[in-house]
């Protein structure tokens, strides 16, 4: 029986936890719509990098979401597939502190959430909150204000939600669970119909002159518009770069 968060996040998944709390947490929070609205967003980018205030702002607001993705969907995905437990992390009862760098700190959850009274019939059927009541509204609230394409923030989402789908595999999460997990990266569409967004969001591709695959991402991150910023290592471009790539620019305020 599940009675704390932490129960949620055995071991050496302790720290996937350590972004979310619960109501009645003491610290400041805002609701997501607070979180995201123009005035608060400019906020937080200019907190998170003011190095880069001047900067492409859909490069800058692309790499600060991905602390977001980062700092939930793993958790959600842990708890889902190890204990078969959904976490309520729909966007009108989710609150988020702010830290002093702009990025979300915490998740503030409402309540522990709960087991499934039955199985899944699917990973999408799994994961509905999480995609269609969490991640979909935050992309295009996000892509209505820096006018990014929704793809890109998608394979951001899409690589954290791969590596932490090996990790659980990794902790003994059963295997008709992962299975239901890999749904997202594999199928082409959802049940309904529309286009999945995961879909192949990260590739496993053959560099010559190696003997790994190369872990790719599907779409850049467009990190690489802001003046110094390289290329990540999983970058799709890594073996042709952009045009206007410029890793050793320097940002015009130090010069």
């Amino acid at each position: 029986m599940i009675q704390t968060l932490p129960d949620l996040f055995p071991g050496p998944l302790a720290r996937l936890g350590q972004t979310l709390t619960l109501a009645g947490d003491p610290r400041p929070s805002v609701d997501l719509q607070q979180y995201l609205a123009p005035q608060q967003l400019s906020d937080n980018l200019l907190r998170f990098a003011p190095q880069y205030a001047d900067a492409d702002r859909r490069a800058l607001a692309s790499i600060w979401i991905k602390y977001h993705f980062l700092r939930l969907v793993p958790a959600v995905l842990t708890a889902s597939l190890l204990h078969n437990w959904r976490l309520p992390v729909h966007v009108a009862s989710l609150r988020v502190v702010i830290g002093e760098d702009g990025l979300p700190e915490v998740f503030v959850l409402p309540d522990i959430g709960r087991p499934w009274s039955r199985e899944p019939v699917n990973g999408f059927e799994r994961f509905e909150e999480l995609l269609d009541h969490h991640l979909d509204p935050v992309i295009r609230a996000l892509c209505s204000q820096v006018k990014i394409a929704p793809k890109v923030l998608w394979s951001s989402v899409g690589h954290y939600y791969e590596w932490a789908l090996g990790e659980v595999a990794s902790a003994g999460a059963p295997e008709a669970r992962t299975s239901q997990g890999r749904e997202l990266l594999t199928t082409t569409c959802r049940p309904n119909g529309y286009t999945n967004p995961l879909y192949g969001s990260i590739r496993y591709v053959q560099r010559p002159g190696t003997d790994e695959p190369h872990r790719q991402r599907k779409h850049c991150c467009v990190r690489y518009l802001l003046p110094g910023k390289k290329l990540c290592a999983t970058c799709p471009h890594t073996d042709n770069p952009p045009a206007g790539y410029q890793p050793d620019a320097i940002l015009a305020r130090e010069a």
